[in-house]
């Protein structure tokens, strides 16, 4: 996998993504938050906790979802050895599930030569499929990791949390920075490798941004645990050409329970999901 940037190359293919979508009637994605303090107490007897608890939730799940989202600071706060369980899990998605899609949500973001580096950290050392980036210092911090073959750059745009209302909803001259930020990505150097983040909490803003984005690939934090509607989002957000949507759960599945049933429970949650998106296909 080269990093020298190319534009060149052909639209990176979602079709594989979007034929899983059709093949499962899902388009779940499942966050791999691991907090050792939540995690069942039998598994930290065992020589990797993390890896332990996360082979567990894909072995459970893996027929229900088509992406799985480990947060990487959540493997960053154990030092080497959360790292260490991170790779793993890659390394059992890319061998086990080569056909789920794979995101880094690792929000990075800096000077040139910096993103470089983190693009080729997450993108080709650990050969995630995506990284989520943050946009605020603009084209030459986002390009280094949209110069990668086949590979996706997950942009920040409209975040579920509370704080998002400070920035990312205020105008800059006639148009909000959001709208600027989806508007202003479009023009960077194979721009046809972005998808971006929208949190579910901001459902009302899915069609604003639709108009602006119409194809691409959405990324959706905040159904369940923070409340965002999957009607909602599906209602104004999915496209009829590819859905569109990757709506992620994590707190919601992975946390169903903390007992040795922890691996079923979280089989029983996503299947929730996994049905009522399976009905909205339909």
């Amino acid at each position: 996998m080269s990093s020298i940037p190319n534009t060149q190359y052909p639209i990176p293919n979602t079709q594989h993504l979007t034929a899983q979508i059709k093949k499962k009637k899902s388009f779940l994605c499942i966050g791999l938050d691991v907090d050792l303090n939540k995690i069942p107490a039998h598994l930290l007897q065992t020589e990797d906790p993390i890896f332990e608890f996360n082979k567990a939730i894909i072995d459970a799940t893996h027929d229900l979802c088509v992406s799985y989202k480990p947060n990487t600071a959540f493997y960053e706060a154990y030092g080497i050895k959360g790292w260490i369980s991170l790779q793993k899990t890659i390394n059992y998605l890319n061998e086990k599930h080569p056909d789920i899609f794979t995101i880094a949500d690792a929000k990075r973001g800096d000077i040139g030569n910096t993103s470089s580096m983190y693009a080729k950290a997450f993108l080709e050392d650990l050969n995630f499929d995506s990284v989520t980036v943050a946009p605020y210092m603009g084209k030459d911090s986002v390009e280094p990791f949209l110069a990668f073959e086949n590979k996706f750059t997950i942009l920040l745009a409209l975040t579920s949390n509370e704080g998002a209302f400070d920035f990312q909803t205020k105008k800059v001259g006639e148009i909000e920075l959001y709208k600027q930020v989806l508007e202003t990505s479009k023009s960077w150097k194979n721009s046809q490798n972005l998808m971006y983040v929208v949190g579910a909490t901001k459902a009302e803003y899915f069609t604003e941004i639709r108009k602006i984005v119409p194809d691409s690939f959405l990324l959706v934090p905040g159904v369940g645990a923070q409340g965002g509607s999957l009607q909602e989002v599906c209602k104004y957000g999915m496209n009829e050409q590819n859905v569109g949507l990757l709506i992620n759960s994590s707190r919601g599945i992975i946390y169903a329970s903390n007992g040795l049933d922890f691996a079923e429970k979280a089989r029983e949650e996503a299947l929730k999901l996994q049905q009522e998106m399976s009905e909205i296909l339909k």
